[in-house]
């Protein structure tokens, strides 16, 4: 019996404003690059998965100057390749550079599904909890948007100094949560962070795939809206 329900933070609840796939599309337009935000959102999920990945196997900011550049020059080359654009070797890092210099203006607005799952879900006595790799004050965001009084349980890796898909992630959001693995289901968008980490510790796992940018995944439930959750609980 499902007594927990754990949900990842970006891409699972919340996303940035303005999107990134908009700020992407604005940065490529001054390069002479004529691309859609639309088409330009799987290159980014797709860095991003390669980017969440090489952190998972050692913490990005601990490795060594090259490495740290290897990982960060290919990045936007993962964008602009999945986005079938191609540029000058040079212009990567350019674009990339422009990108960050945007993103220091967004803030974070909830996917329209949030708050009335959540509402739905506290209504049946789930205990509900943010399992995230944000190193930010998550309390106080979580407060600005109306979370506050859903979640029972936050754990974020800017507090526990390890990220997912770290066992001992999962494990103390369990201890917190006050539940066996076997009661706990975990709704996130990455395969390995979310799905794999959750998975490791006998957490049931729901992949949400808002973008339908993961197809091939059928070893566990996939879901495009929260509306869908209520169907696996």
């Amino acid at each position: 019996m499902v007594k927990a329900v754990f949900f990842d933070w970006f891409n699972t609840l919340a996303r940035f404003e303005p999107p990134r796939e908009k700020l992407y599309s604005q940065v490529l337009q001054e390069f002479g690059i004529n691309v859609s935000p639309k088409e330009i959102i799987r290159g980014i999920l797709t860095a991003d998965r390669y980017y969440f990945e090489e952190n998972a196997k050692s913490p990005v900011e601990e490795r060594s100057p090259e490495e740290k550049f290897e990982v960060y020059s290919h990045y936007p080359k993962a964008v602009l390749s999945e986005a079938g654009i191609n540029v000058p070797p040079e212009l990567p890092l350019k674009i990339i550079k422009k990108v960050q210099e945007l993103y220091k203006g967004t803030t974070f607005v909830l996917f329209d599904d949030v708050l009335s799952t959540l509402e739905a879900l506290k209504q049946q006595n789930f205990v509900l909890g943010l399992l995230t790799n944000l190193a930010k004050d998550v309390d106080s965001i979580c407060r600005g948007l109306g979370l506050e009084p859903y979640l029972d349980v936050v754990v974020s890796s800017g507090e526990v100094g390890v990220d997912k898909p770290d066992p001992r992630f999962f494990s103390l959001a369990l201890q917190r949560a006050g539940v066996d693995a076997s009661e706990a289901v975990h709704v996130g968008d990455q395969y390995q962070l979310d799905v794999v980490g959750a998975r490791q510790v006998g957490i049931t796992p729901i992949l949400i795939d808002r973008y339908d940018v993961h197809p091939e995944v059928k070893d566990c439930p996939r879901i495009r809206s929260l509306t869908e959750l209520t169907r696996y609980l």
